[in-house]
């Protein structure tokens, strides 16, 4: 897929000669120590987090803590964060949420799935096929044009979140079995998503039907900034899984550049991108939910070849220099909006553990790129 990226460079401003690390001192040390500051704090304050352990949020936690985990294991022979990974999967008996549709419900389950690839004990995952299999079996009559207030239209992907929620356990799943039921299934319905809720004028994602018709402040369409971020999200989850011969990974490549190119030209000058993409003035404020996923995947992209690194590498870095301004010197993450479904007003305070793992995923790429 060819993608024209010039008229990105146009809101960028950066010498003619390519930055490296070394010239805005990125350094590998500052980078761990960062991640590791920002996964400690939040460590030692789960106490004070009210969503259940299998919850969705704490899901993308531990997503991004697994990755903290892998490379502390690797670089220090540091077991405790997988250790405390293993904790929450075993005192849960690795079970998925109660919702047997619901996309959230089964985002758990791409921990587990990553965690039986290492220890390969077998009750890590029968949950997560049992539940992923029962779903195929017996297909949702969900329509995605019934009101939200009707429980079947959340039996479906209906809303962009679900993009990150679900796909990727099933790309998981089809990389782990090598059974085609899974990207069938996974194929099918992500097509029935994208097919209704993503703009090709914008070529963004609305997050559900509510804000097809809808406008902000200055006549614009609603797009939220952590909704787009979550699309992004999942498609790298999903490209990680992926072969890159395989016939079923096309689609989603060319979609993530497309989103990826297009949510590259809203970035902020601050480095930031705020909750609402096309109206920035009316939320002024940094928000880092979806500045964490954005950079994850752009990093993502530039460190697989599969994004131009002379456009995207000047977007990725300033994007992650704006994060590590909002790290308090504890190692707590603000300007993390809370959990909703549109933009919202957002405090250096707030903070959230969805926020957090996505910059523990977004650090571990940051690394990568380091290394490189």
């Amino acid at each position: 897929m060819k993608i024209n990226y010039r008229f990105i460079l146009l809101g960028i401003i950066f010498s003619s000669s390519l930055p490296t690390f070394s010239q805005i001192s990125f350094k590998k040390s500052e980078v761990k120590n960062i991640i590791k500051k920002v996964a400690d704090w939040q460590i030692a304050h789960q106490k004070e987090v009210k969503h259940g352990e299998i919850n969705w949020t704490n899901a993308t936690l531990y997503l991004g803590m697994l990755e903290w985990a892998k490379m502390a294991e690797e670089e220090d022979q540091d077991s405790s964060y997988y250790k405390w990974l293993l904790r929450i999967g075993s005192r849960n008996y690795w079970q998925v949420d109660q919702r047997m549709y619901h996309a959230d419900d089964i985002a758990i389950s791409q921990i587990y799935i990553d965690l039986y690839r290492k220890y390969k004990k077998n009750a890590m995952i029968v949950p997560t096929i049992a539940r992923a299999e029962w779903v195929m079996e017996h297909p949702s009559k969900g329509s995605f044009e019934l009101d939200y207030s009707k429980p079947k239209t959340l039996e479906r992907w209906t809303w962009c979140d679900a993009l990150f929620m679900a796909p990727p356990v099933y790309a998981k799943l089809y990389r782990l079995t090598g059974d085609k039921k899974y990207i069938k299934f996974l194929n099918k319905e992500y097509k029935a998503t994208y097919d209704y809720l993503f703009d090709k004028k914008e070529n963004l994602f609305f997050r559900d039907w509510h804000y097809f018709t809808q406008k902000e402040e200055n006549g614009k369409k609603i797009f939220w900034g952590r909704g787009n971020g979550w699309v992004l999200g999942g498609l790298t989850e999903i490209l990680q899984e992926l072969p890159k011969k395989d016939k079923n990974r096309k689609f989603y490549e060319e979609l993530y550049i497309k989103l990826c190119t297009r949510v590259a030209e809203l970035q902020n000058k601050d480095g930031f991108w705020h909750a609402s993409l096309l109206d920035p003035d009316s939320y002024p404020s940094p928000e880092t939910s979806c500045t964490t996923f954005n950079v994850y995947a752009m990093a993502y992209g530039v460190n697989e070849g599969i994004l131009d690194k002379k456009v995207f590498l000047p977007i990725v870095i300033k994007g992650w220099k704006a994060l590590v301004s909002s790290v308090d010197e504890d190692g707590k993450l603000g300007y993390v909006q809370p959990v909703g479904a549109d933009p919202k007003k957002v405090t250096r305070e707030m903070t959230e553990v969805f926020g957090v793992g996505a910059f523990l995923l977004a650090g571990n790429q940051i690394y990568r790129m380091a290394e490189l």
